[in-house]
């Protein structure tokens, strides 16, 4: 919040007006997360109760890391076996690139379409992008984390990057699930402070 704060200010825009940018961007994150956390109620085969929810953790919402991507198609991509940390692998294709600078340093995140999910109406646009970065296993979970896209969120040629809407995969809570372990090249050498921190309850 601070930050855009600043970064209006810097630009000249009334302080009123800026509160108001700043107090939606956060009250957009906190339903986003409230909406989340009330998905594992309604899920089958979920990995928390109501119970567990109070131990979901989250860095405070920074808009420093929702970006305005540049997207790349992969059109020729061939499909691929996506290691889980279960040992299975499922299928995935490669559906294009985000490109993006973030801490002045630009940087790419692959994202993939799963072959399985396409054949369902009514997740045929669902597109998944899978990463680690420097925080995993301290602040975040060591397995990296997840963000979710849909086909429509690309605006042309650019997709806004929300990093504050980073999940955790359900192996972060409990054993037993086929969490895809995300590929090398969506291994980021910065520190993603952004999103869902380390579950707050051993298992």
């Amino acid at each position: 919040m601070k930050k855009v704060l600043f970064a209006c200010l810097l630009t000249g825009f009334a302080f009123m007006g800026c509160m108001v940018r700043a107090q939606g961007f956060e009250q957009e994150i906190r339903q986003h997360r409230e909406a989340y956390k009330n998905e594992f109620l309604t899920t089958a085969n979920s990995p928390l109760g109501a119970p567990d929810l109070a131990y979901l953790r989250f860095y405070e919402p920074d808009s420093g890391y929702r970006l305005r991507a540049k997207f790349v198609a992969t059109p020729a991509s061939e499909p691929f076996a996506m290691l889980t940390y279960s040992g299975q692998r499922k299928q995935y294709v490669k559906y294009g690139e985000l490109q993006f600078e973030l801490q002045g340093k630009r940087d790419t995140l692959s994202v993939y379409q799963s072959l399985d999910l396409r054949r369902l109406p009514q997740y045929r646009d669902y597109l998944f992008v899978p990463f680690k970065d420097l925080t995993n296993g301290e602040g975040t979970y060591g397995g990296g984390r997840y963000l979710d896209f849909t086909i429509k969120d690309i605006q042309g040629s650019t997709s806004l990057l929300d990093f504050n809407k980073a999940y955790n995969p359900y192996c972060a809570y409990a054993e037993g699930y086929n969490c895809p372990i995300p590929p090398q090249e969506n291994h980021l050498s910065a520190r993603i402070e952004a999103g869902e921190m380390n579950f707050g309850k051993e298992h």
